[in-house]
This record gives structure tokens, C-alpha cells and sequence, in this order.
């Protein structure tokens, strides 16, 4: 093995049945521009993972756990159209399997309509799930002109019929983009959390109370300020620090509950110098090492 290793040389190609963790991408902004947002995140997915497999392994720990590794897969785009239905459907035919493997999906959009077609990946699966989401916006608006959008997802989850949705909880909100409605509907489902309240605590507290079941976490680029992350679809004037951001990211990952993780609304087109491209880089990267402190599991 040469000596300066990347995870790059770490992701393998190997079938589903064998992989601990399974990288998808998730190309898809067609939810955004419905929603009215500003288009570009479908330009996320292979330069977030492009910036991934050149980070070094974090030396204490995933060379300690090539197991890991060893298992995680090499990043898989899918071929997203401008049907959002269809690219949903796609998205979650590929979780459903996954997740039946008891294999952790990793699927980094492209915007926030990516979270509808993972939470379908349980629906299709049967397992119930809460939803775990950090976001400057609560997205559980109707559809426009009859059409699913980045900004309703999670309403689609709760009001799924399946009702395999358990609770919904969003954190990071910023009060100057969140109606009253809105924070009702979550409150009825579930916690909403502004981002001046938002801390690792209050996350950990309640993925506590969600402990009995699986866990779907999804992070909005956009809760975190605009200082730290100007490549975005909604750009947030307020926000979340980045260092909170990347912790919340390892804990995830050192969550036994937590079974899937995605990061969405990264907008190369309105980076700079790839400042967000990088931060969600190292987020999954911080997931994974979270991860990786798992207790080893026999398979």
C-alpha cells in the first residue's frame, strides 16, 4: 500500500452485499427551480466527490478500520432528468436495496428533493424512519402547480401513506425564512429548532428519543452562514458555524440509529474558490469517521 494514502484508494468496487457503506450521487436541481431557487446544485455531486477522494484518511482511526473502508464504495452518479418524480423513484428503488442489506447509503444531491426520494428508500424497504434534518428552511410546503420541489419534501414524507414516517425534526431554522404554518405542521410531527437554539446538546438529546427506531439524517448546506458557505441554492445571511455544522456530522456518524445520511443544495456555480464544495467534503468525511467509532459489527 503506498504510503500517502487518499480515500480515493480506499473506495472499492465491490458488490452491494459486501459494502458496510454505499456512496450515491444525486445530481438532480429541477426541485430547486420549481421551487424558485437558483439552479447549479445538480453540479454538486462529482466535485464534492472529487474533492472527497483526495482527503487523507484520518490516521487514529479509518486506517484502524479498513474493514470500513474496505467496504465503502466507489461514488455512483445516477442519470437525473427534469422529472423530479422520476428521478425520486429512481433514487429510492437503489435505497430500498440498500438499506434491506443493512448497508448505510451515503447520496449527496443536487437539491433538496434528493431528501423526498430518500425517505421513499424506506417506504420501498418497510421500514419505519424519523427524519433528522438541519436546514435554514422547514420544506414542508405544498407542491406548485402540482409538482414536488426542493421545498417540500419532508410534508411528502409526513403525509407519506405508508406512514412510515415516525417524526419529523429540523434544526438550524433561520426565523426570517420560516412561516407559522409551517413551524405548526412540524410541531405536530415533530421539534423544529431555530439556529440560535440549535446546539450539539439539543441535537443529541432528541436522536436519543428517536433511538428506538432508524434514523434518516439529511444536511441542508444552506443552515450554515453564508460566511462559511457562499456555494449554496438559498444563501443564509444567519446560520450555523462551521464548526457545529462538521460536528454534528461526526455525531451522526457515531450514532448506531443513524442508518443514512445525505448533504444537498451545494451550489458550485455561486462558490468561491470551492469554500462550500470543500466544507461538504469534510462533512462526509466527518460522517464517516463517525462512523468508523462505531462498535465493530459482525457480518
Amino acid at each position: 500500500m503506498k504510503s500517502d494514502i487518499r480515500l480515493g484508494d480506499l473506495f472499492q468496487q465491490s458488490p452491494d452485499s459486501t459494502t458496510q457503506i454505499r456512496l450515491y450521487g444525486f445530481p438532480s436541481d429541477t426541485g430547486v427551480k420549481i421551487n424558485g431557487g437558483r439552479t447549479g446544485a445538480a453540479e454538486a455531486p462529482e466535485k464534492i466527490f472529487e474533492h472527497l477522494n483526495r482527503l487523507t484518511p484520518h490516521p487514529a482511526l479509518f486506517l484502524k478500520h479498513c474493514n470500513l473502508l474496505g467496504r465503502t464504495s466507489i461514488p455512483e452518479s445516477m442519470p437525473c432528468s427534469g422529472d423530479v418524480k422520476a428521478n425520486q423513484a429512481m433514487l429510492s428503488e437503489k435505497l430500498a436495496i440498500t438499506l434491506k442489506r443493512d448497508t448505510i447509503p451515503v447520496i449527496v444531491g443536487g437539491g433538496h428533493e434528493t431528501a423526498f426520494g430518500h425517505f421513499l428508500g424506506y417506504a420501498k424497504a418497510g421500514k419505519e424512519v424519523h427524519i433528522m434534518n438541519i436546514d435554514a428552511h422547514t420544506d414542508v410546503r405544498h407542491y406548485k402547480d402540482g409538482k414536488p420541489h426542493s421545498g417540500s419534501p419532508f410534508r411528502q414524507s409526513v403525509e407519506h401513506l405508508s406512514g412510515l414516517c415516525r417524526s419529523y425534526n429540523v434544526f438550524g431554522l433561520n426565523p426570517a425564512t420560516v412561516s407559522e404554518d409551517h413551524l405548526k405542521f412540524v410541531d405536530r410531527h415533530g421539534t423544529a429548532t431555530f439556529d440560535r437554539d440549535t446546539t450539539h446538546g439539543k441535537v443529541l438529546e432528541r436522536l436519543a428519543q428517536c433511538s428506538t427506531g432508524s434514523v434518516m439524517v439529511t444536511m441542508d448546506m444552506d443552515a450554515v452562514s453564508q460566511a462559511d458557505a457562499p456555494g449554496v441554492s438559498a444563501p443564509n445571511g444567519s446560520g450555523l458555524s462551521r464548526e457545529l455544522w462538521l460536528r454534528l456530522a461526526y455525531e451522526f456518524g457515531k450514532q448506531p440509529s443513524v442508518s443514512s445520511f445525505d448533504i444537498c443544495e451545494v451550489n458550485p456555480k455561486y462558490d468561491r474558490d470551492d469554500q462550500t464544495v470543500r466544507l461538504a467534503a469534510m462533512t462526509i468525511w466527518n460522517f464517516l469517521l463517525g462512523v468508523a467509532e462505531r462498535e465493530p459489527v459482525d457480518r
